[in-house]
Formats: C-alpha cells, sequence, structure tokens
C-alpha cells in the first residue's frame, strides 16, 4: 500500500511538473549555442535600449509581461553593467523584428543567468513587438568585462540601400559617386519618389555610401519605374541612417510618383577614396587607432601637443557621425562604448560630447573638460564607418589555407592572377594585404607555403612589395616594375594568416621622462651585462675588473592596449636559456634603446635583447596570466604591462664614449615586427635628452617618430 502511494504521488509531482514546464517554471533550456545579449533601438544612449537576446541562432526581444526591475538587474549584468537603473515597456526603444524569445520572466534579482529565472520557456509567447521591454543600465561597468555596448544603426524597414549608376561608364569607376537611390525589399529593388526631395536627404545618403558630403545635382533619369514605396523624405541631414528620416512609407503597397521621378543624388568622396586616391596631406585634430579596417578605430584627439581620449558618456551616433565626416568618411554605422577598439594612452579630453551632427569638428561639439575621477581608459569610445565601396578584395584572394583567414596570396595583374614573392615579405604587408580582403589583422607574415594545398598554383605575378602598412591595397605599396625573387619556386610564394583581434604594445612615456638618472657602474658589476652584449663595443678593451661604465639608465613600462595578448612568435621549445641572469629568452629583440645626434644618426645604443615577457601589473578586474618563473609561459594580458625597472641589467644605454651635448633618446618597441600588432605607428618614443657630462635632463617625450 505504500508502495502504491508514493507511486501515485511521483506520478502526481511529474505531472504538475510537466504542466508548469509548459507555463511559468522552466529553469532550463536544452543544448543550445552560448547565449548572447545586447541593447538595441534608436534613440538611445550607449547603457540603455530594447533588449535583444541571441538564443538557438537567431537574435529576438523579451515581451514586458510580468517585467520588473528584478529581471532588469540581471539582463544589465548580461550586459556588462553592474546593475539596472530602470526598465521600459510597450517598445519604448522601437519594435523588434524576429522572435520574441522570453515571455513572462519573473526574476528574484540574484539569479546569474535570465535562464534561471521563471519563464514561459524559450519562444513561448503570446506577445508582439509592440510589447518588446527595454533596459536603462546604471553606466558602470562590470570589472573584467571585456564585450560592450553597441549603438547602432536601425536598419528595420530598409533592407538596404545602393546608389545605381546611371551609366555603364559610371559604373566602371569606383567608387560610384552619382546614382539612383534604391531601396531592396524581398522581392527586388524599389526607388524613392523625389517630389520633395531636398539636398539635405541627400547628405543622408552620401553618408550612408560613405561619403562626407553631397552636391546638387539636376539629373532626372527615364524611370520604367512607376510604382515608389517611399515618398515625401524629410531629413534633418544629420540623421545616420535614411530609416529614421520622417517619410511615407510602405513595405507591402506603393504608390505612383505622380509628377516626378526617381531621388538622383551625387556625393563627395573623401581624399582617401577620390579619383587618384593618396595619402591626405591636410593635419588632423582627430584619428581612429587600433581598428582592423578602414574608417574604424578608437577616436583620439589632439590637444597642443598630445593625443588623447574621449569618454564614452552620452556617446552615440550622432556624434560618432561627425568624427566619420571628419576624417572623409560617410556617417557612423556603429558607435562603440567600452574600449572595444583597446585602451588608449595619456589624457582623456572630452566627455558626455553632446554633437548636433553638423560640426565640422567634433572639438566644435558640445562637451565637459574631464578630469581623471571622471573616466577610465576602460571607458573610451571608437566608431565604424561607412565607407565606400570600392571593390579591392575583387583583385586579390588566398588559397590552400585550412581556414578563410589564411593562405597563399593571389593577385590579379591586368587578366593574369598569380602568386607573390615572399622575399622581403614582413608583416606590414601582411597588413595590407589582410586589410585588402576584410579580412581583420595580420597574424602572421608567411614565407614558406608548401604545406598548404599547392594543386592549383600559378606564376608569380609580383615581387619587391614593401609597404608602409596602411595602404589600402597591396597595388598600393612599393613594388618591382619586373618580376624579380631569389627564391622563385611556388613553395615560396607568399602567404598569410589573418585575425579579427591584434595586440598593442604602448610604452609609458612620461615614466622614461620622470626617471631617467645617470650611473657610473663598476665593471666587476657588469659580466652578465658583456655577455649579453649589453655594453658598447669600447668595453671589450676595458681593464676588467678595474674601472666603470657610465650607463643612461631609466625605467620602462609596456602596456598591451590592444585586443589580444602579445605573445611570442617561437613557442616554448625554441626559447634560448640564459644561465649568467637565469631566464629564458622568448624574442630575439623586444626594445631597442637608441641615442640620437639632432640630425639623427646613432651616437649610442642598447637593446632589451629576447627579454622574458610577462605581466607585472593589470588594470583593476584583470587577472595576470604571463609569468617567466618555473619556464611559465611568457606574454602580456590585454590590460596589463611589463615594466622594466630601471635598476635591472641591460636597461640602459651604455653613453660612456658619447661626449656632452643635445640628443635624442628614441626607444622602439618590437623593432623588427616580429609579433603582429594592431598599430605600429605607436611603438616608437621620443625625447629630447640633454647631457652636460654629469646629468641628464630629458623633456618632450611622447609616441611616433616625428621630429620635436
Amino acid at each position: 500500500y505504500k508502495m502504491t502511494m508514493v507511486k501515485s504521488q511521483d506520478i502526481v509531482i511529474l505531472l504538475v511538473c510537466m504542466w508548469l514546464s509548459s507555463c511559468l517554471c522552466q529553469t532550463s533550456s536544452p543544448q543550445h549555442d552560448q547565449l548572447k545579449f545586447r541593447l538595441a533601438g534608436y534613440p538611445r544612449k550607449h547603457n540603455e535600449g530594447r533588449v535583444e537576446v541571441f538564443y538557438n541562432g537567431e537574435w529576438g526581444s523579451i515581451c514586458d509581461d510580468d517585467f520588473t526591475l528584478s529581471n532588469a538587474h540581471v539582463l544589465c549584468r548580461h550586459l556588462g553593467f553592474v546593475e539596472a537603473l530602470s526598465w521600459s515597456h510597450s517598445a519604448k526603444y522601437g519594435a523588434g523584428t524576429g522572435k520574441i524569445w522570453l515571455d513572462n520572466v519573473m526574476c528574484s534579482g540574484s539569479e546569474k543567468s535570465i535562464e534561471k529565472c521563471l519563464s514561459r520557456g524559450w519562444g513561448n509567447s503570446d506577445c508582439t513587438h509592440e510589447e518588446d521591454a527595454g533596459v536603462v543600465c546604471k553606466d558602470e561597468r562590470l570589472p573584467g568585462f571585456l564585450d560592450s555596448n553597441i549603438i547602432e544603426v536601425d536598419e528595420n524597414r530598409m533592407e538596404e540601400i545602393r546608389l545605381r549608376p546611371l551609366s555603364a561608364a559610371h559604373a566602371a569607376r569606383m567608387p560610384v559617386t552619382e546614382g539612383v537611390v534604391e531601396v531592396k525589399y524581398k522581392e527586388g529593388w524599389s526607388q524613392i519618389c523625389n517630389i520633395g526631395w531636398t539636398i539635405k536627404n541627400s547628405r543622408v545618403i552620401c553618408g550612408m555610401m560613405g561619403f562626407p558630403s553631397e552636391k546638387i545635382t539636376l539629373k532626372k533619369p527615364h524611370s520604367d519605374h512607376s510604382m515608389y514605396k517611399i515618398h515625401s523624405v524629410a531629413c534633418t541631414g544629420n540623421e545616420a541612417h535614411l530609416s529614421t528620416c520622417t517619410m511615407e512609407f510602405s513595405k507591402n503597397t506603393s504608390a505612383p510618383c505622380i509628377g516626378g521621378g526617381p531621388v538622383v543624388v551625387s556625393c563627395v568622396p573623401g581624399p582617401q577614396f577620390a579619383q587618384g586616391r593618396g595619402r591626405k596631406n591636410k593635419p588632423n585634430h582627430v584619428r581612429l587607432k587600433g581598428g582592423a579596417r578602414a574608417g574604424e578605430g578608437r577616436v583620439e584627439v589632439l590637444i597642443g601637443s598630445e593625443w588623447g581620449t574621449v569618454c564614452d558618456d552620452l556617446w552615440n551616433l550622432l556624434s560618432a557621425s561627425v568624427v566619420c565626416r571628419e576624417l572623409g568618411f560617410g556617417t557612423a554605422k556603429e558607435a562603440l562604448t567600452g574600449a572595444r577598439m583597446g585602451q588608449g594612452m595619456g589624457p582623456i579630453y572630452m566627455n558626455e560630447v553632446q554633437c548636433l551632427g553638423d560640426e565640422k569638428s567634433l572639438r566644435k561639439c558640445p562637451h565637459k573638460s574631464i578630469t581623471a575621477k571622471d573616466c577610465k581608459h576602460m571607458e573610451d569610445v571608437s566608431v565604424k564607418c561607412n565607407i565606400p565601396y570600392m571593390g579591392f578584395e575583387k583583385a586579390m584572394r588566398i588559397v590552400g589555407g585550412r581556414t578563410d583567414y589564411e593562405g597563399r596570396v593571389e593577385v590579379q595583374v591586368g587578366s593574369q592572377w598569380g602568386t607573390l614573392c615572399s622575399d622581403g615579405w614582413s608583416t606590414r604587408e601582411a597588413m595590407v594585404a589582410c586589410g585588402q580582403l576584410g579580412l581583420g589583422y595580420a597574424l602572421h607574415a608567411i614565407t614558406e607555403t608548401w604545406y598548404w594545398d599547392s594543386s592549383n598554383v600559378t606564376e608569380m605575378v609580383m615581387s619587391g612589395v614593401k609597404c608602409r602598412g596602411d595602404e589600402m591595397t597591396l597595388s598600393d605599396c612599393q613594388h618591382h616594375r619586373v618580376v624579380s625573387c631569389k627564391r622563385a619556386g611556388p613553395q615560396f610564394a607568399a602567404g598569410i594568416i589573418c585575425s579579427e583581434s591584434a595586440s598593442d604594445m604602448v610604452l609609458n612615456a612620461p615614466l622614461v621622462e620622470r626617471s631617467v638618472y645617470i650611473e657610473d657602474r663598476p665593471l666587476h658589476l657588469l659580466y652578465c651585462a658583456a655577455e649579453e652584449n649589453c655594453l658598447s663595443k669600447s668595453a671589450v678593451g676595458a681593464n676588467w675588473p678595474y674601472g666603470h661604465r657610465r650607463l643612461l639608465r631609466f625605467s620602462s613600462e609596456i602596456h598591451n592596449v590592444g585586443r589580444a595578448d602579445f605573445r611570442p612568435r617561437l613557442g616554448r621549445h625554441s626559447w634560448v636559456w640564459h644561465e649568467c641572469h637565469r631566464h629564458y629568452h622568448s624574442m630575439d629583440i623586444f626594445t631597442n634603446y637608441d641615442l640620437l645626434d639632432l640630425n639623427g644618426t646613432k651616437v649610442a645604443d642598447g637593446h632589451k635583447a629576447s627579454f622574458c615577457l610577462e605581466d607585472t601589473e593589470c588594470h583593476e578586474g584583470i587577472l595576470k596570466q604571463y609569468e617567466c618563473a618555473n619556464f611559465g609561459e611568457q606574454g602580456i594580458t590585454v590590460g596589463c604591462w611589463d615594466t622594466y625597472r630601471h635598476d635591472i641589467d641591460c636597461q640602459w644605454i651604455d653613453i660612456t664614449d658619447v661626449k656632452p651635448g643635445n640628443y635624442i633618446l628614441q626607444v622602439i618597441i618590437n623593432p623588427n615586427f616580429e609579433v603582429a600588432e594592431s598599430d605600429f605607428t605607436n611603438n616608437a618614443m621620443r625625447c629630447n635628452c640633454k647631457y652636460d657630462g654629469n646629468r641628464v635632463w630629458l623633456h618632450k617625450c611622447h609616441l611616433g617618430k616625428s621630429q620635436l
């Protein structure tokens, strides 16, 4: 009887749970891709918006039924913020599209995941998108949270917009700057009625196409289309996307454009994309750093002689678009917060930037000047700008690799496809190749490709390629007019391995400036340094162990501000043990130290020969990963830095033979480009150096090789 009662109770409990699972008590889900969360909608700030969740390969929203502030707390933590301030109902940030993944969500507020809250279950909802929930999160990031929110254009109403060239001759020229505006729908392309069309509307279209400005056009082509889905467009001119302008819009029906025709716009390209494009000569007070592609990167502004960053409070598409247009691009398609393109160095100049959209420069926008208490570099802003389509990727391909991000490089010269000579092929050339293909950063420049599939190897068509690293295509780099290659076999063709992220090493220049001094060090303490070639040549003929060497000493602090850890190219099996200093050297040369005269001629030098790489310190919330002790892994973690104190061996330049005078101290990190970085232009630091024979002074220490 007891057994029967127990079984009956078990069955009842099981049935109740099955019923509840179909209603409100689902606390877990079947196997699926890792959940992702984002804020969407327009207009909004970076810490608020419609909540969207990525589940089962698809983005969807959350219904506002039974929604509470406790739900918002859980979701804000998913998004990298410490807590929620409020929530919104009835699609305050606009109606989403696609799935409504969750409904009747009920959290206590302490759950680690929204999956642990009660709900109707994934995809089980009786709501429409007019009931999409939104949140406002406290603008304070969780320590160590690497991802960040992106403010992007909501393109729900318009799948794609293009300029259809007016003629075949126009279509043959890149970029296409003039044409009929067409909007894509599932059934094809539609046009916009030009009745009431203004130059402000054209400005928005040109911005979307990647152009900073527009010009008036009187061309009115004949159109076979008599029906139009968009009428009476009225933009202010500062919108980032046509979908945010006022208009008469119908997705399912169309109406004729009585007395008018299709909209035609004409745009003015930025200097980088104009015919006969070249490097921009006009100096800018704004720049983008750390981006993998043209038109993207961390925003930095120049005030006086020092570059600084912008804090992400109130950062939005309007302000981001001012930056993009100022630099010769179109409007912004994404405004990024939370140091998404890496943390900057130095001052943070601007906060709470609130551009109207028509300013000529970011510095003209209303903003607050800030103190160190207001913002940290983990809040640096960045942008992704619209750029014109140039078709660069059509003239290059990679073949033979194991993934889409690697392979033997082949380029088109005239009508012929062929390989590149790998003589002199380096990380800088690989950077250009990866960028031309839209594959991000160069992880490795490959000079031997014999281990990749060679069944379709072609002739060699280009050699002597030498790039700065910022060119848009390999054809923009220097190269031989006639192919000439020492190792011309197909197994030595140039290859690349690309990556969506890269490290970025930056020296702390102020620390060098304030820590410099001179030491007369006895020779009997320099045997190890001599063994590692850290003294000048004249030390060989010194009267060892008597006498001394005069050393210019300073501390250096090398930060990784990129988006990937800095790792030595060679694996630990190739590291060299140095018994004298008792550590493994993982790189041949990590840093060069040079003393130059005012003409740039080297008068003394030093180097951090293949030194041990490790995390000395990290920003708050970031854990150290690399330590040299006990044959540990070597590298520098993102958000950490490697410190070389002034009092360690080889952290100097031997100036025993240098006469008093005025000099330039130069420090270059990763001088041989041995390890890939997102930006090599900030690897060098220079200072004015005054030496009177007894003391030394440094001043005007700054990043970059520009003259002081």
